[in-house]
């Protein structure tokens, strides 16, 4: 639905638009079944057990259940969450050349091996591919990060190695 305004109607206006007419057809119905009974009453020659009687009732019944729904459905719309919109907006990054001079030969490797897994990975990861203990890695990733290349972010008992970009 669209309000005057060109926007979208929420969902609880609208379940407040359908409360009330629920609200309606229910008092509709009750003024409509006292005038029933009032005809009934004046024209059924049987009394209290005339037969009518029993069919105003169930139209009643069927009438208000039908007011019900719509009562339920209106409550529905008014408490239900509203749909969001998820926005998912790419970011282009740019891709920072990083200046591999004044860095030793295992500096440039890390460097190599970080830009070939995507810019990240696992200090446990570089330590296999570079056949070095877990002192030697240390250190030269301590070189790197002194130099704003690498920086090592800590996730539970591991690092996560991430080139450094601006």
């Amino acid at each position: 639905m669209i309000d005057s305004e060109g926007k979208k109607m929420k969902n609880k206006n609208v379940g407040f638009l359908v409360v009330g007419i629920a609200i309606v057809i229910g008092i509709i119905v009750l003024i409509f079944n006292l005038g029933l009974k009032s005809i009934v009453g004046q024209t059924c020659t049987h009394g209290d057990s005339c037969t009518m009687y029993d069919t105003i009732m169930i139209q009643t019944y069927v009438s208000l259940a039908i007011a019900l729904l719509v009562l339920v459905i209106g409550l529905f719309l008014i408490f239900a969450k509203e749909h969001e919109k998820i926005v998912v907006k790419k970011v282009r990054e740019r891709k920072k050349r990083i200046n591999l001079e004044g860095l030793d030969g295992d500096e440039k490797k890390v460097v190599e091996i970080l830009q070939s897994e995507g810019g990240a990975a696992f200090q446990s990861a570089l330590m296999e591919k570079l056949s070095s203990g877990k002192v030697k890695i240390t250190r030269l990733l301590d070189k790197l990060e002194a130099k704003q290349v690498i920086e090592r972010k800590r996730r539970g008992m591991n690092n996560v190695v991430v080139l450094k970009r601006d």
